[in-house]
């Protein structure tokens, strides 16, 4: 952004996909992303929630492991069409996807895709969150250096990784969001 002949640094929300705006298939009460288009089931209120942090000039970028394309599990076409369905239904400025099937710097709780979007976007670190229902989007916040906020949704999963923030919803983790972007402007005034 532009302000007065100088560059400013963005603030963004990253979003896990699958647990935080879909809905995850569950086995033996863990998550798994789905396959199949018709198990793509957003959430009822991720729309409503995006909107709001886009009225807070927050960058909104999906940051999303599927190995499962790696693998051949699952097409490259079906990704493609969860996609273009989550960028018609809610205002995602970008959606970042690290299909690998063995670890590398993109695939979370590596930074990799995190790093990709600061570049792009000119992201201020200080003022990023990162939004996640499991330990490798912590992770990946925790190794990017942004404030973490773990969507408890009572996996059967363990979490190596201490988040800043636990909250049991997406609308919850915007409240928080919303209280913590308006206290830091009120200290920056």
């Amino acid at each position: 952004m532009l302000l007065n002949g100088n560059f400013v640094k963005e603030k963004a929300i990253f979003l896990d996909r699958d647990g935080v705006l879909n809905k995850p298939n569950l086995i033996s009460n863990k998550p798994f992303a789905p396959n199949v288009f018709e198990d793509f089931i957003l959430y009822e209120d991720a729309k409503d929630v995006l909107q709001v942090f886009k009225k807070f000039f927050f960058k909104l970028i999906v940051v999303t492991n599927q190995k499962d394309v790696g693998k051949g599990i699952m097409s490259k076409s079906i990704l493609e069409k969860m996609h273009t369905l989550l960028k018609k239904q809610m205002p995602i400025d970008e959606i970042l996807v690290c299909t690998c099937i063995d670890e590398c710097d993109c695939y979370k709780p590596n930074p990799g895709m995190l790093l990709e979007a600061k570049k792009k976007w000119n992201l201020d670190i200080d003022n990023c969150f990162i939004i996640g229902d499991s330990w490798r989007d912590i992770g990946a916040g925790i190794n990017f250096g942004c404030k973490t906020i773990f969507i408890d949704r009572k996996y059967n999963m363990p979490m190596p990784y201490e988040p800043d923030f636990i909250v049991s919803s997406l609308s919850e983790a915007k409240n928080l969001i919303i209280k913590l972007n308006k206290e830091s402007e009120y200290e920056s005034s």
